[in-house]
């Protein structure tokens, strides 16, 4: 029921050149340092549901995940940058289902894209 949305990130040569390589700036939503360098990501599942079946067990899970950038307060086009990184390295795993919009942090002043992605985990 995890997906492996880091590893996913580790193995993509883009997203190691924006989010720093070997100490990968991608975390689960609520573990990024509280001084984190910036840009980095954070990915949550935000739904998901076993793919059941009448004759056998589940083989499948259907998970949606959360991804946010977070990009410096001087330039949003880092964070919009990181996002396109992330989505094509994710995408391959699954759909993008939602661009949930762009924001700033109210206390920070950085710059957040986030997206939603429909995630099928087999289980085997």
């Amino acid at each position: 029921m995890r997906p492996p949305v880091f590893e996913a990130c580790k193995a993509d040569t883009s997203v190691q050149a924006l989010l720093g390589g070997a100490e990968l700036r991608v975390y689960q939503f609520g573990e990024a340092p509280q001084d984190c360098k910036i840009p980095f990501a954070v990915w949550q599942l935000v739904y998901g549901e076993p793919m059941n079946a009448l004759n056998q067990l589940p083989d499948m899970d259907y998970l949606g995940v959360q991804v946010d950038v977070y990009g410096p307060e001087r330039d949003p086009a880092v964070s919009r940058e990181v996002a396109i990184a992330l989505r094509d390295a994710l995408e391959p795993f699954g759909h993008i289902v939602d661009w949930n919009g762009e924001s700033r942090d109210p206390d920070t002043r950085n710059y957040r894209v986030s997206f939603t992605m429909d995630w099928f985990l087999d289980r085997t």
